[in-house]
């Protein structure tokens, strides 16, 4: 059965076409800069890219693209092959704990959620309603990248402001990068040869964007973004955590907007606000390694920062049996994992210096005798909306 892996973007549009349930991707894809001239489009199939560059107007013309692209290059003979197609969707809120058949009531509820993300939530809408146009007979399904941590206990999501603010608008720890942390955590399991039950797992997304989970039995009980994913770590762009207060100041220092200062947080700060120079790790360590001092800071703030929420879910959980890493930065570089394994000297974690070298590969980068170990497992979230696809429409 062909399932088709959707995650629609602002801009862009990413898939994959799977072959299920035996979990075999076809092909996959890419358009960038939909809605600007010379939009890219990018697909590979049986290990071959084709990059190809033209006008896409919106993501109805995208959608189309795709599709006539799956026929052009014969990856499937007819439409009527796919059977499902299955939506990345940023927030849930409280409604969606679950991946769910895509329904009018279902969009209703989607887009009444886009006040909590509101440069996600209308772009995963826009590629719904573009594939059901194309597609009306095909079951469309929506993952939600904050249902695997509706589990979180109350003390763990509610933020110690007014309770009226949570019951009249929602305000609350939500969380983020869930298909990433559920995907690398069932792999984790069988890495370890152990179940969820009784194993403590500490997940950590390092990408452009970043984030912690505490997983204890299979389950989320605590993660570093919140009701939006500002916060938490510090990030390629992002700030993670800062003090609410230093908004208004530096608005009337600076004489800014609010929007203007907030988008500060989000688009000049972390890595490249401290850096001076880029929001890549790549850069970053480039510079660390010439000896520039910025990066240094920027470097050193970094691995600050992942370990404090290391150390305090390693605390919330009672101890911890592996640190996954994963993502761009936590799958590619060993050394961002030694550094942060380095300053956890605390936890005696043995790193097997040789291991670490591993990029983009699962592995265990710890000695044998390693009490907590470390692994590293590159994240499918795609395969994550696949198998749920696959599940509902069954």
């Amino acid at each position: 059965m062909k399932i088709l892996s959707v995650n629609a973007g602002s801009s862009s549009l990413k898939f994959q076409l799977f072959e299920m349930p035996e979990e075999k991707v076809i092909a996959s894809g890419l358009i960038e800069r939909i809605g600007l001239p010379a939009s890219i489009i990018t697909v590979t199939t049986n290990g071959d890219k084709r990059r190809t560059v033209e006008d896409i107007q919106d993501h109805a013309k995208a959608v189309q693209k795709v599709l006539s692209v799956l026929l052009d290059l014969s990856i499937v003979a007819s439409l009527d092959e796919i059977k499902g197609v299955g939506h990345r969707v940023v927030h849930g809120g409280e409604k969606f704990s679950d991946s769910v058949l895509i329904t009018d009531e279902v969009i209703t509820e989607i887009d009444k959620l886009s006040e909590l993300a509101p440069l996600h939530n209308p772009a995963n809408l826009i590629g719904i309603k573009a594939f059901q146009k194309v597609l009306p007979n095909v079951k469309q399904i929506a993952v939600f990248d904050t249902a695997f941590h509706q589990t979180m206990p109350i003390e763990s999501y509610l933020y110690p402001a007014p309770y009226s603010w949570y019951v009249k608008y929602g305000v609350r720890r939500y969380g983020f990068h869930g298909m990433s942390h559920k995907y690398v955590s069932e792999r984790a399991y069988k890495l370890l040869g152990k179940g969820p039950e009784g194993t403590r797992l500490i997940t950590i997304h390092l990408g452009n964007g970043a984030s912690v989970t505490a997983i204890r039995d299979g389950k989320s009980v605590e993660t570093s973004m919140g009701f939006t994913p500002l916060v938490g770590l510090m990030m390629g762009t992002r700030s993670g955590d800062v003090d609410p207060s230093i908004l208004p100041f530096v608005m009337q220092k600076e004489n800014c907007s609010f929007e203007d200062t907030l988008n500060a947080l989000n688009y000049e700060s972390g890595l490249k606000g401290i850096s001076l120079a880029s929001s890549d790790m790549r850069d970053i360590l480039k510079g660390v390694n010439e000896g520039n001092k910025q990066c240094i800071l920027a470097f050193n703030l970094y691995i600050k920062r992942v370990c404090d929420y290391i150390g305090q879910y390693y605390i919330l959980l009672g101890g911890c049996d592996a640190l996954v890493f994963t993502a761009g930065i936590g799958e590619n570089s060993g050394q961002t994992r030694k550094a942060i394994i380095d300053r956890l000297a605390a936890l005696e974690i043995k790193l097997d210096e040789e291991a670490n070298k591993v990029m983009g590969k699962e592995s265990i980068v710890t000695k044998p005798d390693s009490k907590i170990k470390v692994l590293v497992i590159p994240t499918n979230e795609e395969l994550v909306i696949a198998r749920d696809t696959l599940r509902l429409i069954s």
